[in-house]
């Protein structure tokens, strides 16, 4: 009998620390657009990431914790002087805090969330013939989104808001980042 009483009790901690903390991988596609008013033209560029997550759920709240590699590309312009093409890569690291606004039962729930995003480009490449382009290394964003969790899947968009002028000669250049993700909960 104390086996038994035991192993329910086990099988029952299990279910609940499983609601209690949730982790997995993700995938994520980005435009990455350059926010700037020292350069004639700039255009968006795509990228793409890969991670993986750790959330914390307490009753409607939950704090989510990211960490993976993120690439993203966009161009500027300078009349008279010509074009630069930006490629950026590294890694990348999220921290969010939400709020499940609408439950959908077993099912799962919507949810709100801001948070903080940390990135260090490990490759920077640019394409400009006519000189070398020094760029930060470290960008910080500020970001809000909103997100839906079904059966084991995760599927969020978030809006990124550079805080890091990126461009150390003087002019400033910061990024905004539409992101879509796609995430699989193992537990």
């Amino acid at each position: 009998m104390k086996k038994f009483i035991l192993a329910a009790f086990l099988c029952i901690g299990v279910n609940s620390f499983a609601q209690l903390i949730q982790f997995g991988p993700q995938v994520s596609y980005n435009i990455t657009s350059p926010l700037t008013d020292d350069f004639s033209s700039k255009s968006s560029g795509t990228g793409y990431g890969v991670a993986g997550f750790a959330r914390v759920n307490l009753l409607l709240f939950y704090a989510q914790g990211e960490l993976g590699y993120a690439k993203s590309k966009f161009s500027l312009s300078q009349t008279g002087i010509g074009e630069t093409d930006y490629e950026l890569a590294g890694t990348d690291a999220t921290l969010l805090v939400g709020f499940k606004i609408i439950p959908l039962g077993k099912l799962g729930n919507v949810r709100l969330f801001a948070g903080y995003n940390w990135k260090n480009y490990s490759d920077i490449s640019t394409n400009n013939n006519l000189n070398i382009i020094a760029f930060e290394k470290n960008n910080s964003s500020i970001l809000g989104g909103v997100g839906v969790d079904l059966w084991k899947l995760t599927l969020d968009y978030r809006y990124l808001a550079g805080v890091t002028d990126l461009d150390p000669s003087g002019r400033n250049i910061k990024t905004a980042v539409s992101n879509f993700s796609l995430g699989f909960k193992f537990l």
